[in-house]
């Protein structure tokens, strides 16, 4: 039986280490807020090792209902995440260079379980941000929190909060679905050639 990569399995790894390496150079993440006090809106990036945007408008607005104020060094991912995804590209590689369709299955299958543990991580972090307010906080309202939508739109007293992938969030999605759909090519191919 023939263990070797199609032509369309080598292809998808030069074509999903280019979108993860797209992730050192455009945004991964954004959240869009608006309310009547902010008409053009204000933005927070999320990139792979840093928050770029209006971070200091929204630490500002947060004092007031005891949210946590956001720093690039308070997030661990910051460090965690580059190498993570370095060694995946690298792993890439050599998934290429073995060209074995069961190290291509586990490489994909290691993609996949990075974007699951990451979009739990980043729930996470969004629940304890809108959930552990200050008590001293000039505005409380009981019984609110002010969790950002983790995917999607979520009206938060006035303001308005969108999230969703940007650019890098994107190209991620496009190697995490080429990849998966290579594989189930790969394994109809693989059943085909064993009968």
């Amino acid at each position: 039986m023939n263990n070797q990569l199609s032509a369309a399995a080598k292809a998808s790894i030069f074509i999903a280490i280019g979108c993860v390496v797209a992730l050192w150079f455009v945004p991964m993440w954004r959240i869009d807020l608006a309310a009547p006090q902010y008409p053009e809106g204000i933005r927070m990036q999320i990139w792979i090792n840093d928050v770029k945007g209006d971070v200091d408008i929204i630490n500002g607005l947060n004092h007031y209902i005891g949210m946590k104020t956001i720093h690039k060094e308070d997030f661990r991912e910051f460090v965690y995440l580059p190498i993570a995804l370095a060694a995946f590209c690298v792993l890439g590689l050599l998934v290429l260079v073995r060209n074995r369709r069961k190290l291509f299955y586990a490489w994909t299958g290691l993609l996949l379980a990075m974007a699951a543990l990451s979009m739990y991580d980043f729930w996470k972090w969004e629940y304890d941000y809108g959930h552990n307010l200050d008590p001293t906080a000039p505005i409380k309202v009981p019984g609110m929190a002010y969790q950002p939508p983790l995917i999607g739109y979520k009206k938060m007293l006035n303001f308005e909060a969108l999230s969703q992938p940007d650019i890098g969030g994107w190209c991620f999605i496009a190697a995490v679905t080429l990849l998966t759909a290579v594989s189930i090519y790969e394994w109809k191919r693989a059943k085909k050639t064993s009968v």
